[in-house]
């Protein structure tokens, strides 16, 4: 009896980046992964694997994805040069980032600072920030 190798494929990592991407932007706009499967006509279980990057989005429903999210086709593609370009330290600075965007915190801190009007505020807010992760690394 011969032995059968199965293989398991890796997600390429395009694939996790517009996942990443379409979960950002549900999440932002407060759509559940349910909603969104209705208006794409998927189950909820594919949306979360478009999200993840085990499954490939393909055109059509990239397009559908986007009308459903009222976001731009490019939308889902940017950063993906930085990331590209910058190799493995890309590919840790954005799960860094999705890893971040995926806590409730993180996305409505995403969600309100853009409000701040850029100025004396905001970097006081960034520098609370700065000193807090120090304070946190230090106690750690």
């Amino acid at each position: 009896m011969a032995l059968v190798e199965l293989s398991i494929r890796k997600p390429s990592s395009v694939d996790v980046h517009v996942g990443g991407r379409v979960r950002v932007r549900r999440r932002l706009i407060n759509m559940t992964q349910e909603t969104l499967a209705d208006l794409i006509e998927v189950t909820f279980q594919q949306v979360q694997k478009y999200e993840r990057g085990t499954n490939r989005i393909s055109a059509s429903k990239l397009f559908a994805i986007a009308a459903a999210l009222e976001a731009p086709i490019s939308y889902f593609f940017e950063g993906l040069d930085e990331a590209a370009d910058t190799g493995a330290a890309g590919e840790a600075a954005e799960q860094t980032i999705q890893s971040f965007l995926r806590t409730s915190e993180g996305l409505e801190l995403a969600r309100l600072f853009p409000r701040i009007a850029r100025g004396p505020l905001r970097r006081r807010i960034l520098e609370l920030v700065r000193a807090a992760s120090l304070d946190e690394a230090e106690a750690g």
